[in-house]
Parts: C-alpha cells; structure tokens; sequence
C-alpha cells in the first residue's frame, strides 16, 4: 500500500510539474542572439538532461573521449542558479571515470525541448541555440545538497524511488568556460563571471 501511495505522489507531481511547465513557457521566451550570457543561462535552464563527455577509464578507450547521458537541473522551474546539478552513484561507468579525473564537459541543447521542432530548426543549426560547459564534477553536501536535492526532485520526481542501495549522491557541475552558439557567425566564448551574473529570461509585461 505504501509503494502504491508513493507511485501517486510522484504522478501527481509529474502532473503539477507539466502544468507549471506550460505556464512558464507562456511568460518567458528565449534572449536575443546577442545577449550570449543569458542565452547561455537560459538554455541551461530550460534542459532536463544533458550529454557528459569523461575521459574514459575503461578497457578499450582508456584515455578517449566517452559521452554519456545525464539528468540536470539548475534549480526549480522558474529559479535556475545556473549550475547543473546531477543525482550519481560510483556503480555508474562515467562516475568511474570521475573518480580518477574529475574534468568534463556538458552539451546542452533547445533541440531537447519543443523550441527548434516548433521553429522548424534542425538540431546542429546555429539558431537551435546549444552551449558547452567546460570544468570538473565534485560531491556537494548540507544545504547545496538540500538545494540540488530540491532542483532533480522537483524535475525528475522518478530518482525519489531510485534504489537506496546504490548509494545516490549529489554533485555539481563547476564551470570554468562556457562554449555557445546561437546564430551564426561562429562559436561565442563566455566567462564564469558573465554567465552568473546574467538573468536567463524576463517575463514579457
């Protein structure tokens, strides 16, 4: 009976989530080109998942590139910090890459929401607005930890019934370079400091 009480709880915030989801599309739209912070930041928001690229550890690609899906979330809809934050455990093949060298980059795209379909943009056009963060995972714990459990269970209410024997933690992607490109003219580089201070959308009057 409990299983069954908590298999309602996560449809019923899966329901209100999609319902808060399609209300937010409505009061936010995507920055100007030219604004490459923000639109940084608002991509990293709008994304539930992210492709991770490691240096893999493992027999026979030790030493290249291995990249792997991963959910994020920079914080509640509506309330993005801007640091991805990820739900791992040790039993996973690119957490064991990590482990021996925690650097990293992250790929995100609006092709992974309904953005470029409804614009009809193929997902490598420069105007399917896509980022690149670059820097290393690490552990969070105490109130990082409360607010990065808060960011995935709001987003992803499933991990609250992931197995408990596999030793779920949470960790932060830390951002030492941001790749975007938006429009075309080639890839815009920008700084950790830009990014934070940047606010990812503004609500239409």
């Amino acid at each position: 009976m409990r299983s069954l009480w908590r298999a309602v709880r996560v449809f019923l915030l899966g329901l209100s989530l999609a319902s808060l989801s399609l209300s937010g599309a409505s009061r936010f739209h995507i920055p100007p080109h030219d604004q490459v912070a923000r639109v940084a930041r608002f991509v990293a928001h709008q994304v539930d998942w992210a492709s991770m690229a490691t240096i893999s550890t493992h027999k026979p690609v030790v030493g290249q590139p291995f990249s792997n899906v991963f959910s994020v979330s920079d914080g509640p809809r509506g309330s993005g910090s801007g640091v991805p934050y990820m739900y791992l455990t040790r039993m996973e093949i690119s957490v064991q890459d990590l482990e021996v060298s925690p650097v990293a980059s992250l790929s995100m795209s609006l092709a992974q929401t309904d953005y470029c379909r409804q614009q009809s943009f193929d997902p490598q056009s420069p105007l399917c607005a896509h980022i690149i963060l670059s820097g290393s995972v690490q552990e969070v714990n105490g109130t990082e930890a409360e607010f990065a459990k808060k960011a995935l269970f709001t987003r992803h209410p499933e991990m609250i019934e992931w197995p408990s024997d596999h030793n779920w933690f949470f960790a932060k992607f830390n951002i030492t370079q941001v790749w975007v490109l938006d429009y075309f003219g080639g890839v815009k580089t920008v700084t950790p400091d830009e990014y934070f201070q940047a606010t990812p959308y503004r609500k239409h009057h």
